[in-house]
């Protein structure tokens, strides 16, 4: 029977509009499929077909299936975007830049610190994702969860089933027990989430007035009305996807309370949700892996633009050096009087400095100018990078994508 009934399988296709039109009437397509199915196999071997299964548990195992082969190019791409961003943090470890805040210039950092921010980002967020892969599940429990048409041989034929089809072996059947997709889809969101922080970044220093960084690729980013346009289309499309995907996760959690031994409603609205979730996160994935790869970066407009504030990103080094002399209160007083009056007089905070008589007698000029230098304020961002490249080379070495 299991031999005809393979052969029936292999044979032509199945009708899948007629399936789906006919899977209406008893609320999922299982129940015209097997119809079809036995209707292919010989008279002897019907009663084998789908024997002791229940529907539920073969769109079960086919959401285990079809997610686990659609994680694979997921996890590619990510992976093609971590060693993109690893490339970018170890190129760029000395090149200084603002850090911004609140939408507003802050302090010093490094271009390398930001994009192994990227890449750690990257890298936690899809070693959770493959954890959650390797956990799908087959799915056979019968009507009720006990395969009782399987005797007491059902928990040897579930784990035959399972290693059969490549997925974990259930300790129990989990048709109430959706643990295991909402861990993916949680996962998924988290991945998401990574490329999304990647995405606003980019936009933001992509902006005209930033300039800091562009995207690669000729003839991308035009615009229908406006012929000098260069806009970020990877990463618009990458945080698009970052702002839908939440909403599918929250669908996700939503379906994940099943009551009794199986539910009405919950399972059936997974099986778009899922498919739309890996699917928005495997594109997002893909574009910002081309994003990296691609990204131009303009390290002297990182220093003009850093240069531009007049020194005010310095100005936590500034308070921190007089503080030693002028106690840390009186330091921070002095330090924000010079700043109201280089905005006040339109000029740097250098001329201020210099022209405020308490810091004058506190620190001399030469040392105002070692304070005032960028490249001495950027703490561990160096040995963060370097944490985040070892990190990401360990996950490479021990295949874990």
């Amino acid at each position: 029977a299991a031999a005809a009934i393979e052969a029936a399988c292999a044979g032509p296709r199945f009708d899948a509009a007629s399936i789906g039109a006919r899977g209406a009437a008893g609320g999922n397509p299982v129940i015209p499929l097997v119809r079809d199915l036995g209707g292919a196999v010989p008279e002897a071997a019907r009663p084998w077909v789908h024997h002791g299964a229940t529907s539920q548990d073969i769109l079960d195992t086919a959401l285990s299936l079809v997610a686990r082969r659609a994680l694979a190019p997921v996890l590619a791409a990510a992976g093609r975007a971590g060693d993109a961003a690893a490339g970018l943090a170890g190129a760029h470890r000395d090149t200084v830049m603002v850090g911004r805040t609140l939408g507003q210039q802050a302090a010093p950092t490094t271009f390398g610190l930001v994009a192994a921010g990227w890449l750690h980002g990257l890298d936690v967020s899809t070693a959770a994702l493959g954890v959650a892969r390797d956990r799908l599940a087959a799915q056979l429990g019968g009507p009720v969860g006990t395969l009782a048409a399987l005797g007491p041989t059902g928990p040897d034929v579930l784990a035959g089933f399972a290693t059969e089809l490549g997925l974990a072996a259930p300790v129990l059947p989990w048709h109430t027990d959706r643990q295991r997709l909402l861990d993916l889809a949680a996962a998924l969101g988290r991945v998401a989430a990574a490329a999304g922080k990647i995405a606003v970044d980019v936009v933001g220093l992509a902006q005209t007035e930033v300039a800091e960084l562009a995207e690669g690729g000729a003839g991308r980013g035009g615009s229908s009305a406006m012929p000098h346009k260069a806009n970020p289309v990877r990463a618009v499309l990458v945080a698009s996807a970052a702002r839908r995907v939440p909403a599918l996760v929250s669908a996700m959690f939503s379906a994940g309370t099943h009551e009794h031994q199986r539910a009405a409603g919950g399972w059936h609205a997974e099986w778009e949700t899922l498919p739309e979730l890996v699917g928005a996160v495997g594109g997002a994935v893909a574009h910002t892996a081309d994003l990296l790869v691609g990204l131009r970066v303009d390290t002297a407009r990182m220093r003009r633009n850093l240069d531009a504030s007049g020194g005010f990103a310095m100005t936590e080094r500034l308070a921190t050096a007089l503080a030693g002399v002028l106690g840390r209160s009186a330091a921070h007083d002095v330090v924000a009087r010079c700043c109201r009056d280089a905005v006040g007089r339109g000029v740097p905070l250098r001329t201020a400095l210099l022209a405020d008589a308490e810091v004058a007698a506190a620190m001399p000029t030469e040392r105002i100018d070692h304070v005032l230098d960028p490249s001495g304020w950027l703490g561990s961002a160096d040995a963060f990078v370097t944490a985040a490249l070892a990190h990401h080379a360990r996950r490479g070495q021990e295949g874990d994508r």
